[in-house]
């Protein structure tokens, strides 16, 4: 097992699959040596890891949980980013003529994984680095792209998601929230919920009803809502952790003008599904890999110092995890292999997401199980296997990626109504 781990951090072999060579390019090795020396010379604490490994990696748990990000250090994570945006490290692969570098799938799998191995501070405009930005390039006007994207890459304009809501979380297509037209635009009301970065975002992306009597998939619209315009109410949502990572968002006839309408009107269930499959398939679970790995390195190496891989529920829990971090991996080339391609992400992004999901919540309690007693009350793995309980709901929940393996990747038939 540690011998698997071992070799599980070879830096220049990234996967192996059936005689196929998954190897980075010499291309790609440039680019992860350039990036991993410019975030050793400015990542404040930063080391070179290649002989330590991500064992020695200071991590409080499996996952860079927001409630330990840089909100409650807006200005500092603004000015974090800003230096990563100003030196070509934010967006590179955006057309050059957004301010990126038109880098391949494969470059941003890079980037990613060098920047979680270097223990740097998690993005602050992380939702619209990630999701509006995608959005956006897929679906936006040139003069949407040229207004939004470069404030996102600065954080200058921070973003947030305003698509879940109370009567329909998972299930998008039964939202309530509405948008009337009205001269020179739309005015929206309705509720939003589980809403990360609301309390400091400039911008939301809103999933809205432009058409009521129409199919429940159709009639949406997918609009640019400015949070601090009238009409906006952000309430912060204590979670059992006591930290208020999410926010509700009431919104009562909301002004959105003609011009913040992202693609066609009424199609917004196809642009929003550019945006939930980045949301669960590209750029989050390659960080993720190079996460959890280093966690369970060292969860391994605890369990041999305290005798728990003794205990065979603890040793299966431990295995079953690193059994999950392998798929998560595979899954993540299966992803990068369809977008070198040219082609968008798929339902195949809800496999990764459900593998995501359940890998967070095994790995969480294995390392709270391993330590048993010795764990301090509420200290980082208590914390960690508490909000892993959000793993399988945040981002759609567990049941609904089923259904969409099930339906749209097996070909198995709906569930009667």
């Amino acid at each position: 097992m540690v011998q698997t781990l071992g070799a599980f951090r070879d830096e220049h072999r990234c996967a192996s699959i059936v005689g196929v060579d998954l190897a980075f390019s010499d291309e790609e090795l440039r680019l992860r040596d350039e990036v991993r020396a410019w975030l050793a010379r400015n990542v404040p604490g930063a080391v070179d890891r290649r002989e330590k490994g991500p064992v020695d990696r200071p991590e409080s748990g499996p996952v860079d949980r927001l409630e330990e990000g840089p909100v409650d250090r807006l200005e500092e994570a603004r000015a974090w980013q800003a230096k990563l945006a100003s030196a070509g490290w934010v967006g590179i692969d955006w057309p050059a003529e957004y301010g990126g570098r038109g880098a391949s799938p494969l470059q941003v799998a890079v980037l990613n994984m060098e920047y979680a191995r270097s223990g740097a501070p998690q993005l602050v405009n992380r939702v619209g680095i990630n999701l509006a930005a995608p959005t956006l390039l897929a679906h936006g006007t040139p003069e949407q792209c040229r207004r939004y994207l470069p404030s996102i890459a600065d954080a200058s304009e921070i973003w947030c998601q305003l698509f879940s809501e109370p009567g329909a979380g998972s299930d998008l297509t039964g939202l309530a929230t509405r948008a009337e037209p009205v001269s020179g635009g739309w005015l929206v009301s309705g509720q939003k919920v589980w809403t990360s970065y609301a309390l400091v975002a400039t911008f939301g992306l809103c999933l809205a009803r432009t058409s009521p009597g129409a199919r429940p998939a159709e009639g949406l619209s997918l609009l640019v809502v400015d949070m601090g315009d009238p009409g906006v109410t952000v309430r912060p949502l204590v979670q059992i952790t006591g930290d208020a990572e999410f926010n509700e968002v009431f919104l009562e006839e909301v002004f959105v003008p003609d011009d913040r309408v992202i693609g066609q009107v009424g199609r917004g269930w196809q642009v929003a599904s550019t945006t939930l499959a980045h949301e669960r398939g590209t750029n989050f679970p390659f960080k993720e890999e190079v996460v959890h790995e280093g966690h369970l390195a060292r969860l391994v190496a605890g369990a041999l110092d305290s005798s728990s891989f003794d205990d065979p529920a603890i040793a299966d829990a431990i295995v079953d995890s690193y059994a999950l971090l392998v798929i998560l991996r595979t899954h993540n080339w299966r992803t990068m292999s369809k977008l070198a391609l040219g082609a968008e992400p798929g339902p195949e992004s809800s496999i990764v997401k459900l593998t995501w999901s359940q890998m967070t919540e095994r790995l969480s309690e294995a390392a709270l199980d391993a330590l048993g007693p010795t764990s301090p009350t509420m200290g980082p793995e208590q914390r960690q296997w508490l909000w892993s309980k959000a793993a399988g709901i945040a981002g759609g929940t567990s049941e609904i990626q089923k259904n969409v393996i099930a339906e749209r990747i097996l070909g198995l038939p709906r569930e009667p109504a």
